[in-house]
């Protein structure tokens, strides 16, 4: 006995079978979903860690805040250098020095040695006068400064000037060639003051003034 199946036909009831076969096809559709939704998932995690790797490769690794306040501080201190003190000249009264003149004046006539014309004079009336005017000037010096050498080595002596020596009290000369501690021979010993003597001034004085002029009556 032959049995055709006809497939064109379609099913006039809704058995339990059926509801069963519907059932089952429902189940594995949404299977099938949820594991395409898992896929498409797990491929953009992976792609957005594998992005975030690179950015963080790529980015440079931050700096410890103290170097970098550090650094900063050293910008500061390049750019906000202290400006360098100004040099304060000390204003001289005059007072002092027209006094000198005028006590040189006084015991050595030194004005008027200097300011003479002394072309037309020999040698030998030079030489009185100028003997003169050492002598006063002599007087005058040793009666209101004390004087004492720079140096106590005797001229012509080695002498070796350590770093850092006072370069107002010594001037080098020569060859100067590198840095101190320096050697050489001693040139001049030269001289500093250690007491001033000078005679006080009474009120209105003019030190302007070095010698009066003199009219005979």
């Amino acid at each position: 006995m032959n049995y055709a199946i006809d497939l064109s036909l379609k099913p006039t009831t809704f058995d339990l079978w059926h509801v069963c076969l519907a059932g089952t096809v429902a189940l594995l559709a949404l299977i099938l979903i949820v594991l395409l939704l898992a896929m498409v998932i797990s491929l953009a995690r992976c792609k957005n860690k594998s992005v975030a790797q690179t950015v963080k490769q790529a980015a440079p690794t931050p700096e410890p805040v103290i170097k970098i306040v550090e650094k900063i501080v050293e910008v500061e201190k390049l750019v906000y250098a202290p400006v360098p003190e100004p040099v304060i000249l000390k204003e001289s009264t005059p007072d002092a020095a027209l006094q000198l003149l005028g006590l040189l004046q006084k015991e050595a006539r030194f004005i008027d040695f200097i300011k003479e014309d002394i072309t037309g004079y020999s040698d030998a009336d030079i030489g009185v006068a100028a003997r003169v005017v050492h002598e006063g000037c002599n007087k005058a010096i040793n009666e209101h400064f004390t004087l004492a050498p720079v140096r106590n080595e005797r001229e012509g002596d080695k002498v070796i000037l350590p770093q850092g020596f006072d370069a107002a009290a010594v001037r080098l000369t020569g060859n100067i060639v590198g840095s101190a501690p320096f050697t050489g021979t001693l040139i001049h010993k030269g001289w500093q003051v250690t007491n001033i003597r000078l005679p006080k001034l009474t009120q209105g004085h003019n030190a302007s003034i070095l010698a009066a002029a003199e009219v005979e009556l």
